[in-house]
C-alpha cells in the first residue's frame, strides 16, 4: 500500500473506533495514528488465528478498525490501574 492508502485507512479506522468506544474521534492526526497502529495490531491478530480478512481497502479498513478499538480498550484498561 502506498502512503495515502495507509492515511486513509488510518483515519477511517481510528475515527471509527473512537466513535464506538468514546462516542467521537479523537481529532484527525491522533484518528490516523490509532488507525495505522490498529492496523499493525489487527494483522497480527488475524494472522495469528488464521483468519484471511480478504484483502482489498475495505478488508484492510476492517482488520484496523478491529486492531483501533482493542488499542482504545487496554488504554482505558491501563489509565484505571
Amino acid at each position: 500500500m502506498g502512503i495515502i492508502t495507509w492515511l486513509i485507512v488510518g483515519l477511517i479506522a481510528g475515527w471509527g473506533a473512537g466513535k464506538v468506544m468514546k462516542g467521537g474521534g479523537y481529532g484527525i492526526v491522533v484518528d490516523i495514528i490509532l488507525g495505522i497502529l490498529g492496523g499493525l495490531l489487527g494483522g497480527w491478530l488475524f494472522g495469528l488465528l488464521g483468519v484471511w480478512h480478504g484483502g482489498g481497502l475495505i478488508g484492510s479498513i476492517i482488520v484496523a478498525f478491529v486492531g483501533a478499538v482493542i488499542l482504545v480498550w487496554i488504554t482505558r484498561l491501563l489509565k484505571k490501574a
